[in-house]
């Protein structure tokens, strides 16, 4: 939700909703900026939730994207080159650089400098492998040896460090399975009838299209991996150069897709709590 567009896709709250409560943190990153990162998002939200006490009030983070608020209630981040303030942010860009690299190869380099967190990671796992091979390059510390220092703070635990804010009051909407599912599936149909596809077709006319004919499509970084948008892949592509009949196949496989990846997700956020909170 903190790049533009996609609104209706990634549920933002409505401009209707955000009349009647202050909103932060929405549709402020351009679409093409595809070395967003959680350090990023938590650096610009702390100074957010210092302001909002400061006003005497209090701050309610909502998600979602459970790596995100982890960023800000837990210490679980590891800051890597501080960067000056005036130079735009690469941290992620030597990231990129490593993924590009082979599965085989990024995983061997990782033994090499920290085979316990190798051993952890799974080899094709490119993003995580990457990212603890960055970790170790800019400290010069492997990033398991991080992670043990976090843990053993007071108040940390196997999942990471201690709580920021040691107040902090933590709410689950909890749904029967069943009954989440239906609401799911519900909530793809409520999109579509919202104007879902008219969103899909203006975002991939201006942000993907060419990248498409260009074959530097990339669904694995920034807004692009946002869940519902490359499950319409095929459709988008092909739409006015296949069949009526055909383009509505892929429509319905698209829906579909979108409804599966969802109820899929909701349950990768229930498993997220259960560890984080209810084990403890």
């Amino acid at each position: 939700q903190v790049y533009k567009g996609l609104d209706i896709i990634t549920n933002k709250v409505s401009l209707q909703e955000q009349r009647l409560c202050r909103h932060h943190m929405i549709s402020f990153v351009d679409p093409l900026v595809s070395n967003y990162t959680v350090v990023d998002f938590r650096d610009k939200a702390v100074p957010l939730i210092s302001y909002i006490f400061a006003r005497d009030k209090i701050p309610i983070v909502v998600g979602g994207t459970n790596y995100y608020i982890e960023s800000l209630l837990w210490k679980v981040l590891i800051n890597t080159k501080e960067k000056p303030s005036s130079v735009p942010r690469l941290e992620s860009d030597r990231k990129v650089e490593l993924e590009q690299l082979d599965s085989a190869e990024l995983h061997r380099r990782l033994s090499q400098v920290d085979p316990e967190m190798a051993a952890k990671l799974h080899p094709h796992d490119k993003r995580k492998v990457a990212r603890s091979l960055q970790v170790f390059e800019e400290t010069g510390i492997p990033h398991s040896e991080i992670l043990h220092q976090q843990q053993e703070e007071e108040g940390g635990g196997p999942l990471g460090g201690p709580l920021k804010y040691p107040n902090s009051c933590i709410l689950w909407l909890h749904a029967d399975q069943a009954a989440l599912d239906a609401r799911l599936e519900k909530r793809v149909d409520d999109m579509v009838a919202a104007g879902l596809l008219e969103e899909l077709r203006d975002f991939h006319r201006c942000y993907n299209q060419k990248k498409v004919a260009e074959n530097r499509q990339d669904y694995q970084h920034g807004i692009f991996q946002s869940i519902g948008f490359k499950e319409f892949h095929e459709y988008l592509v092909s739409e006015g150069n296949c069949s009526p009949e055909t383009s509505a196949l892929l429509l319905e496989k698209g829906i579909q897709a979108l409804k599966q990846v969802t109820k899929r997700y909701a349950r990768r956020q229930n498993k997220w709590v259960r560890n984080r909170f209810l084990k403890r």
